[in-house]
């Protein structure tokens, strides 16, 4: 004689199926992408493939108008903007440029100059809107450098006015080489997360933003040094940004003279204080603008920039490769045998 279960054992087994169908283990998926002259690795946990592949082309889309868009030298947005504010003329512009400008005219404020996007002109000057270095050849011409800085291109001379830009300032010529790394990242961050992805980092050539957790255990990362190697490593929390910025892989050389692409935008030369600077923060941006402006600000300075900027976790290697860091961050990183450092009071 069959008998019929009780409704209530039949809801409870449906709801068991349901649980079980809603669960699937979650598996690692990784692709790469270009953009900016570098390779953005992006690696996510997924409950499956057809998840992660809806995920990385949503982002190759998103990539490629950044890539387009954002170029400092490449014909695309950027550029148009440049050569209206250099006509005088209000241009119409992306959300992400406008966020760029609205942060980068906060952070040139807080960093007293150290950061500033807008010397573009000075930064082509000097041949180093290109991807291939090293650059063989000496220096522009100090007399050219100088009739640059005499117009004071700043972040802060661009009126925004909903998306429409206008500078009053004509020597005004946007590089977001400092920056839009960082807000690349995070917006990836942000679609992963929309399309229901918790887990995930984002690496761009040693620059990263890591989100959730890998697998069961938290994200672990290298610290590079710049002489090769590296000095430590570390674990992520559930939402940080860890940005290193260094003067030893892009430069322009005449005979043994190096002369390194991150340029002080108050004296127009390139900065050889510190070899590399390294920022863990809260967002990709944050990071990647303030490892620029400590790089500026070199071994005299690098801590009260740090403190302006809102920071308590940064590492700086000198010229001479002596690694100095915050108590903050020295509490999270597990140094090398060979590597040793001096933790400053901040």
């Amino acid at each position: 004689m069959n008998r019929r279960a009780p409704a209530s054992t039949l809801l409870a087994l449906a709801l068991v199926l349901t649980l079980a169908a809603c669960s699937s283990p979650m598996k690692k998926y990784h692709q790469d992408f270009y953009l900016f002259g570098t390779v953005m690795g992006v690696t996510l946990w997924a409950d499956s493939e057809a998840r992660a592949q809806q995920a990385f082309t949503s982002l190759h889309a998103r990539f490629q108008t950044m890539h387009e868009d954002w170029h400092a030298w490449n014909p695309g947005a950027l550029t148009a903007i440049n050569r209206a504010f250099a006509e005088g003329r209000a241009v119409q512009a992306s959300p992400g440029i406008v966020e760029m400008v609205r942060r980068s005219q906060a952070l040139e404020e807080s960093s007293e100059g150290r950061f500033n996007p807008a010397i573009g002109g000075l930064i082509a000057l000097w041949g180093f809107h290109t991807s291939d270095y090293p650059i063989l050849g000496p220096p522009p011409d100090r007399a050219a450098i100088e009739a640059l800085l005499k117009q004071r291109p700043s972040s802060r001379d661009i009126e925004i006015d909903g998306e429409r830009l206008v500078s009053k300032n004509p020597a005004v010529q946007l590089d977001f080489g400092g920056i839009a790394k960082g807000h690349a990242i995070d917006i990836a961050c942000a679609m992963l997360r929309e399309q229901g992805i918790e887990n995930a980092v984002i690496n761009a050539g040693g620059d990263l933003r890591a989100i959730g957790r890998h697998g069961e255990r938290p994200w672990r990362i290298a610290v590079r040094a710049p002489v090769g190697g590296i000095i430590g490593s570390l674990e992520t929390g559930p939402d940080e940004a860890v940005f290193t910025s260094g003067n030893y892989e892009r430069f322009r050389q005449q005979d043994t003279e190096r002369y390194p692409h991150i340029l002080d935008p108050r004296s127009g030369w390139p900065v050889q204080d510190l070899a590399s600077v390294t920022v863990i923060a809260s967002e990709g941006l944050l990071a990647d603008a303030a490892a620029t402006a400590i790089t500026v600000a070199g071994m005299d300075e690098w801590t009260v920039v740090a403190k302006a900027l809102g920071l308590e976790q940064v590492l700086v290697v000198d010229g001479d490769g002596r690694v100095y860091m915050t108590p903050a961050i020295s509490s999270r990183i597990d140094l090398e045998e060979d590597t040793e450092a001096v933790i400053v009071p901040f």
